[in-house]
């Protein structure tokens, strides 16, 4: 088991093909179904398999080994060492796990694999995901007025952003104590 970030709950670990049948169903999900643009199983097995510019990555309980979300990261290989996150997705929801992965996701960015740059794109009516991104440091860097086409409407999506040196002053602060 990869083991890429451990936290007082949660640990972050790379994800396996024992893990699609949980990362589909997250995906298929009603309740986040309209918040993403899902992925096909392929598309989850090649990342799974070859993990060089992209990643599935499961958070998961210390305590009982669940898988508890995941998310799907990229660029992995960009000279100008910027990490998206792609997906985010919690099972769990209510219980703070959102701000736990968050916060191990951003000390793996930027600690591991020495990020400058870390950014995802959010559903601008997804106010639940908006508000945990936001109170995680990630600032509001644009809006990408309707971009998708989902059942016949258009949809903005709001790209927010953070920096390495804005990760390091938050930690400097407490603000990212897990």
């Amino acid at each position: 088991m990869n083991i890429l970030s451990t936290g007082k709950r949660l640990y972050l670990r790379q994800a396996s093909i024992d893990d699609l049948d949980f990362i589909m169903r997250l995906e298929n999900d009603e309740e986040n179904k309209k918040f993403i643009v899902a992925f096909s199983r392929e598309d989850h097995r090649a990342v799974i398999e070859r993990p060089d510019e992209a990643m599935d990555i499961i958070i998961a309980e210390k305590d009982s080994d669940t898988p508890v979300g995941y998310f799907w990261i990229q660029g992995l290989k960009l000279e100008s060492k910027e990490i998206e996150w792609t997906h985010i997705l919690i099972d769990k929801k209510g219980l703070g796990y959102g701000h736990e992965a968050m916060k191990l996701m951003k000390r793996y960015t930027f600690e591991t694999l020495k990020a400058h740059r870390a950014w995802m794109d959010s559903k601008d009516y997804n106010e639940r995901a908006l508000h945990l991104y936001e109170s995680e440091g990630l600032k509001r860097e644009g809006l990408i007025r309707e971009t998708l086409l989902i059942d016949g409407k258009y949809e903005n999506l709001v790209v927010l952003g953070i920096l390495d040196r804005e990760y390091f002053e938050r930690k400097k602060l407490g603000l990212e104590e897990i």
